[in-house]
């Protein structure tokens, strides 16, 4: 418990922790994910006659897709040493917990149950959710407690079912949204929770319950057997792990980072990180490619430019693909350097059009801002 407790200290401090090495080795080789053919069960609900009508009707009005991403586009990548794979392998995904051990579930006895404010109070099992209609979502993570220029970014490819469609069984829809229901609140087997406004989960985006990343079930370290992801949250306010319960409530509950003084609402701020030179370096004259990743998730990245003289002038960096718009985006600038000191610097504009602020703050309470900034000599 003081383990625990300590791990919880630093992040609420802004600090953050990422266990195990920051990996996920321990089940970087979970099975490769497998869904049926034909529908499983449907949920069980209040029971009775009323329940088998429901589901008979549900089920006659749709039929049960499982929607595939082909591979990702040869142009969504840049081939520049250093530049971070466009989808971030399993064993190398960030990894930010408040516990120092991932509980192990059985998952043929996981529930999960859609609760509260809702009409109709469902449960899943994990049967129920792959006899689903699932997808397939390329979606970048971020946690708050990232610094600029930090690691604690990852991208994904995700498979599971929309969150609407779970919300939709327990006859929540977005024009039924009550005071009493404002909050959708996930809570883990370990009692973690996390809480978001209602309506994002209704409002078209591919938010997730998610049971697959990269095209195999979920490692224990990022949620086995099931988990959220949201895009365009970070994950302290949308991302639980482990998940068991959905409950809909009001605005008034606060989970457990907000009860540790972090942001209510958590939207994931405009950011850029240089990866292929570093701060240091001593890099040689003429042609040096300065690239990395810059990530708006549910907003994508519209342009991005760099400096070489802290921020005087800027560059427009090339740009690759925008593989969606809820993952980062690959970006290059063939700089041609002379010997000198410089001080060089990256800013994006999202897809509204907003650039990334360069006024400094640190992660707490809703996530840092400013320019990644380096220092490098060229001679």
């Amino acid at each position: 418990m003081s383990g625990g407790a300590a791990v919880a200290g630093l992040a609420a401090a802004g600090v953050g922790r990422m266990l195990a090495g920051g990996t996920a080795t321990e089940a970087s080789k979970p099975k490769k994910l497998k869904l049926p053919e034909t529908p499983a069960n449907k949920p069980s609900g209040n029971g009775g006659e009323e329940e088998a009508q429901r589901g008979e009707q549900q089920s006659a009005k749709r039929a049960v897709t499982h929607e595939t991403l082909p591979p990702p586009p040869k142009d969504a990548s840049i081939d520049v040493a250093g530049m971070p794979k466009l989808i971030t392998p399993a064993s190398s995904f960030y990894l930010i917990d408040t516990e120092l051990t991932s509980p192990r579930i059985d998952v043929n006895n996981w529930k999960l149950s859609v609760k509260g404010a809702v009409d109709n109070p469902v449960e899943f099992s994990y049967k129920d959710l792959l006899g689903m209609s699932t997808r397939e979502a390329d979606i970048t993570l971020s946690c708050v407690s990232n610094t600029v220029g930090g690691g604690l970014v990852s991208n994904g490819r995700w498979t599971g079912v929309l969150l609407s469609d779970v919300l939709k069984e327990a006859g929540v829809s977005r024009d039924r949204i009550t005071r009493a229901s404002r909050q959708l609140v996930g809570r883990s087997v370990d009692g973690f929770t996390t809480g978001f406004k209602t309506d994002i989960a209704l409002d078209g985006r591919n938010a997730l319950v998610a049971f697959g990343l990269n095209g195999s079930e979920l490692p224990v370290k990022h949620g086995y057997p099931v988990r959220l992801v949201v895009p365009g949250l970070y994950g302290y306010v949308s991302a639980t792990k482990w998940l068991t319960e959905i409950e809909l409530t009001n605005w008034n509950f606060d989970a457990y980072w907000i009860q540790r003084t972090w942001s209510k609402e958590g939207p994931i701020k405009t950011q850029s990180r240089i990866d292929t030179v570093e701060d240091g370096d001593y890099l040689s004259p003429g042609k040096n490619p300065i690239g990395g990743v810059a990530w708006a998730p549910h907003r994508g990245i519209e342009k991005v430019e760099v400096s070489t003289d802290g921020g005087q002038t800027w560059n427009k960096a090339r740009l690759a693909r925008q593989l969606a718009e809820d993952t980062w985006r690959q970006y290059v600038y063939d700089w041609d350097a002379t010997p000198g000191d410089y001080t060089i610097q990256v800013r994006a504009t999202d897809g509204n059009g907003d650039t990334q602020t360069a006024s400094e703050a640190p992660p707490h309470p809703s996530g840092a801002t400013g320019y990644h900034t380096i220092g490098v000599s060229v001679g």
